[in-house]
This record gives structure tokens, C-alpha cells and sequence, in this order.
């Protein structure tokens, strides 16, 4: 094994993966309609930031339920 190669898990030992999501994609959303409204219109700027506070919360509670279920060791 050389040294630029990475440490692979042990076979049979399962990697954790994130599940699909639109989170992201609606937070970057969110934080768009803030910049593009601090120049443009104000309600457009609270939309984005409503939506964007929004996506965060739940992109964190869906992170936090996701560590929550893997196993400790």
C-alpha cells in the first residue's frame, strides 16, 4: 500500500451516507432572494431570509435525527 493511498473501511462495515435532500438547494434559493432583494425590494429580501432561516432549521434537525440513528462505535 503506498502512502497516497486512502484508508479504506474494513469490508462489511457499512459508510454512512446523507439521503437526498432538497435543503440545500432551497437554502442557496433563500440566500439568493436575500442578495438579489437588498438591492431590489425589500419583500424580496425578507422572503429569502425567511426561506433560508427555514431550510437551516431543518437541514440541522434532519442532520441531527441522521447522527442520532447511526450505531456508537
Amino acid at each position: 500500500m503506498s502512502p497516497l493511498d486512502s484508508e479504506a473501511p474494513p469490508a462489511g462495515e457499512d459508510v454512512h451516507l446523507p439521503g437526498p435532500s432538497l435543503l440545500p438547494l432551497l437554502t442557496a434559493v433563500g440566500i439568493t432572494f436575500t442578495i438579489i432583494g437588498i438591492t431590489t425590494y425589500i419583500e424580496l429580501t425578507v422572503v429569502g431570509l425567511v426561506l433560508s432561516v427555514v431550510c437551516i432549521l431543518l437541514w440541522v434537525r434532519d442532520t441531527r435525527r441522521d447522527i442520532d440513528e447511526l450505531p456508537l462505535d
